[in-house]
């Protein structure tokens, strides 16, 4: 058996997002935590971005191990599971239930065994590999830390991590079993990073419980509160105030609605059933006898709250004198659209609470004094920072630095890096690997090449339709005729000039309900377009809406 540990980070570090990170002894393979990020702008056509784990390819993993129930810790779970060999997945209660509904819905129950593990409970026997759990407190229950015993020495991989003395669920980080850790001896640290570089401490989750119960009594409208979907804490502190106060709940959003239902069922969450209501029947509720969670909180085009501020929700709507609370905070890069969002849900009437005019929103992470206790209760003899951007990463060594930990045992290491560990020559970088993306579009998983591929053959196949929308918005919203572009589409003048009028018509409508989001105008307009298209054609040609704004 090999005494030489590699660690290869394939997402996760020199950015927030698409946590992964692999675990090798010899031929035994593990792997923490499979997430995911979101796409910028200029990721078109793009639902989701994976790690690049075409690493595993042609390895057998022994076992992933889960820290936590986010997107960005799990959410890449299926698609690893279709392209490599994984005999078990582990976690714990919540995690593992979370993560088999989201297998069940892409037909993946059966691709591995799904095993339940306990913080504090025996430790997992993975071949070279002993695995214990550690519970730390987070922005989301049953988060665990791992300490991985191996022939190259102890590791201990945080996870994302916060010292909160007030847990909503009593469950506070294990402070005891960390300094116990310690007292054997840690010869490498992998720490959550993301705070690294805010001094103090991060507040307890149980503040924004207070500022709910401050603020959502005195309020005559309808409540908004929009909150990542996994926010369980957040989600059961505002259900909680509501059904104290009166108010039924609607909980809009499908993803928020799954994990809620899951966490209620497992006891995650005590609210009756009588205190929920659906959609429909919270709008035709007085307004201050109604809440409405949703997602949202970072201005994603389709979520439910940006629907509701632009007024193109099937069912929800905001009104002069409804609060709206935005109970997280922007992840970099997504500032203007959430600004967007808040400007519109402003202009009808809306009053906008966000993080920074009300105590609506804590941080999950760890800021520099919790990082520095743990570097004391640890005391590792090297430190690798994780979980992070760049800037992030190198706060982080600072503090390790700062701890007593020799400048030679600190590593800064990016995706793709191959770090060894052994106990004769503690952590260093030796080698790199494939690092990147793979971009999710649609059902098609691959890089950008094979959505280039796939958009040629669309096009060579069926053509291509442009609408180009001009939108007046110093004028009200006035709408130009839209103008029709077709390329290796059929020759039916007739067909075009029907095309023309409802692009028109549907421009129109939705300028007249106030809807000037450039996004939700390309969506209803492809959307009608390509119905017309198939119905006279039987036809599916790349229709590209265009909305210029003058």
């Amino acid at each position: 058996m090999s005494d030489v540990l590699r660690i290869i980070p394939l997402g996760g570090l020199g950015e927030v997002g698409k946590n992964m990170t692999v675990y090798e002894l010899g031929e035994t393979v593990i792997v923490v935590d499979t997430g995911l990020a979101f796409p910028r702008d200029e990721h078109l056509g793009v639902d989701l971005v994976l790690p690049d784990f075409s690493y595993l390819y042609d390895r057998r993993v022994r076992a992933v191990i889960l820290t936590h129930g986010h997107e960005d810790h799990v959410g890449a779970l299926p698609y690893v599971l279709r392209e490599v060999d994984v005999d078990e997945v582990i976690a714990t209660r919540l995690t593992l239930a979370m993560v088999k509904s989201k297998l069940d819905e892409h037909k993946l129950a059966a691709a591995t065994t799904l095993r339940e593990a306990d913080p504090g409970g025996a430790p997992l026997e993975l071949g070279p590999f002993r695995v214990e759990l550690i519970r730390m407190a987070h922005s989301i229950p049953d988060a665990v830390a791992l300490v991985l015993e191996t022939p190259a020495g102890r590791i201990v991989h945080t996870g994302d991590w916060k010292l909160d003395h007030t847990p909503v669920d009593g469950l506070k980080t294990d402070v005891g079993r960390l300094a116990e850790i310690g007292n054997r001896g840690v010869d490498l640290l992998l720490g959550d990073s993301t705070n690294a570089e805010r001094p103090g401490l991060t507040g307890s989750e149980r503040l924004v419980g207070e500022a709910f119960e401050q603020i959502i009594p005195l309020r005559r409208g309808r409540v908004f509160v929009a909150s990542f979907a996994s926010n369980i804490h957040r989600m059961q502190q505002a259900a909680t105030v509501a059904a104290e106060t009166g108010r039924k709940v609607a909980v809009v959003g499908r993803s928020m609605r799954r994990n809620f239902g899951i966490a209620r069922n497992l006891g995650y969450v005590e609210i009756p059933d009588h205190v929920f209501v659906k959609p429909q029947e919270a709008m035709e509720l007085p307004p201050r006898q109604a809440l409405i969670l949703c997602t949202g909180s970072q201005g994603e085009p389709m979520s439910a709250l940006t629907r509701i501020a632009y007024d193109d929700h099937q069912s929800i709507s905001v009104a002069t004198g409804d609060t709206v609370i935005i109970s997280a905070k922007p992840v970099p890069g997504n500032e203007l659209k959430v600004h967007d969002a808040i400007n519109n849900l402003a202009k009808r009437g809306a009053e906008v609470l966000h993080e920074e005019i009300a105590m609506v929103h804590v941080s999950g992470h760890a800021c520099q004094e919790e990082l520095r206790t743990l570097l004391s209760l640890l005391r590792p003899r090297a430190v690798m920072p994780i979980h992070g951007e760049y800037r992030m990463l190198a706060a982080h060594a600072r503090l390790a630095r700062d701890a007593g930990v020799p400048d030679e045992r600190i590593v800064l290491a990016e995706n793709g890096s191959v770090v060894e560990v052994s106990l004769a020559r503690g952590p260093r970088i030796v080698d790199r690997v494939a690092s990147g993306v793979t971009l999710v579009d649609g059902l098609g998983v691959g890089d950008v090449e094979d959505v280039a591929l796939r958009d040629r053959r669309h096009l060579a196949e069926d053509g291509v339709l442009i609408v180009v929308t001009t939108i007046a918005l110093s004028d009200g919203g006035e709408i130009a005729p839209p103008e029709l572009i077709a390329r290796g589409f059929v020759d039916d003048e007739e067909l075009l000039e029907e095309l023309r009028v409802e692009a028109g018509r549907v421009a129109v409508g939705l300028a007249a309900d106030g809807v000037t989001e450039i996004k939700l105008l390309q969506e209803h307009v492809h959307d009608a377009i390509g119905q017309i298209v198939y119905d006279r054609t039987r036809r599916r040609p790349m229709i590209l809406p265009v909305v210029i704004e003058v």
